[in-house]
């Protein structure tokens, strides 16, 4: 059983937040899945969710308030398993903590 390696200001892993964020704020996912799937229907064989979320600061007027870059990874992880199929588009990391 892999050991939680709690986030140093909260005392919370990383998922509780992001959890929380993707709840108030839906249209992140809903955004991150359209520019996934443009970017893959116009060849793209590799797609960064690191890219994508500072196009999407770059889209949005005034940002989003707590976009975290470590969210990226379980945004990743959420795409791959609405879109199986893309799996091979994302590299993604074995997680050390849930």
């Amino acid at each position: 059983m892999p050991v939680a390696c709690p986030n140093r200001t909260s005392g919370r892993t990383i998922t509780e937040p992001f959890h929380a964020f993707d709840a108030r704020h839906p249209h992140v996912y809903r955004a991150l899945e359209r520019m996934a799937a443009c970017r893959l229907a116009a060849g793209a064989t590799r797609v960064s969710l690191k890219d994508l979320f500072e196009d999407l600061r770059r889209q949005l007027p005034h940002g989003v308030p707590g976009l975290n870059n470590n969210f990226t990874a379980l945004y990743a992880r959420r795409l791959i398993a609405a879109h199986p199929h893309w799996a091979s588009a994302f590299e993604l990391r074995r997680r050390r903590a849930d």
